[in-house]
């Protein structure tokens, strides 16, 4: 497969920072966007380092500007678009669904579904015009299934999921393969601050949270996210991939 151009959203760390590192490793170019921009430079940095190639833009993917600004970055440098992994997300408030305040609710709606939304409007018609590609849209197992106490959340990975299918089925006889990821429990910087940064936390939450009593991590999202766009998986659109360590099933 020769070398694509790549755009990752909340690229900085985490799943999007693992996304980045893998692509680039495979001779991919990236154009990384977050609003984190001392860890996304940093991120950037070390990819060229390693003798990748990275690109770092500023970019709040749950505004058309900020969308808009990470293809044309990626046009302007590479000439072209062929993959995008939408990634930017929060946990939004923990909280009962009779207690989740009105702010917090669309906050989490906006950066975690219409980032997603955004990104494609700009994304899909610069991946058709390069000739075809993929993309994969990062949900949640709470996408798949309730989670109490994370209805906001919850209901934004469902969001994800019906709108990735959606997608796919518009985009699926033009060249462009749209699917969704759907991790577990992940080590990550945004489930360490969910549980106050308590090692024994997050711990007990891959003890508990997975059939094979551990957490996942970045990698292993990455590397799904890289069959994904491959072409090995050249027939598959519109599918929810859970990577959860069996959550699902149980």
């Amino acid at each position: 497969m020769s070398a694509r151009v790549v755009v990752v959203t909340g690229g900085a760390s985490g799943i999007g920072a693992a996304m980045v590192r893998a692509f680039a490793a495979q001779g991919d170019a990236v154009v990384l966007g977050d609003i984190d921009e001392v860890a996304g430079v940093a991120l950037a940095q070390e990819v060229v380092a390693a003798g990748g190639t990275a690109r770092f833009v500023r970019a709040d993917a749950a505004t058309s500007e900020g969308a808009d600004a990470l293809v044309a970055d990626a046009l302007d440098a590479f000439g072209a678009l062929h993959v995008a992994c939408n990634n930017a997300g929060i946990s939004g408030p923990a909280a009962a669904v009779r207690d989740i305040e009105l702010d917090a609710w669309e906050r989490t709606l906006r950066v975690n579904v219409t980032s997603v939304l955004l990104c494609m409007q700009a994304q899909l018609p610069a991946i058709e015009r390069s000739g075809g590609g993929a993309i994969v849209n990062t949900a949640s197992v709470a996408g798949l299934v309730g989670v109490p106490n994370m209805a906001a959340y919850s209901a934004s990975k469902h969001a994800v999921v019906g709108l990735t299918r959606s997608a796919a089925l518009e985009w699926a006889r033009k060249g462009i393969r749209i699917n969704v990821l759907c991790p577990g429990t992940v080590r990550t910087p945004m489930l360490r601050a969910y549980v106050g940064g308590d090692e024994d936390l997050l711990e007990a939450a891959g003890r508990h949270g997975s059939p094979m009593g551990r957490l996942g991590t970045p990698e292993e999202i990455a590397g799904a996210a890289l069959w994904l766009c491959s072409d090995a998986a050249g027939y598959v659109t519109g599918h929810a991939m859970a990577v959860d360590g069996g959550a699902a099933a149980m």
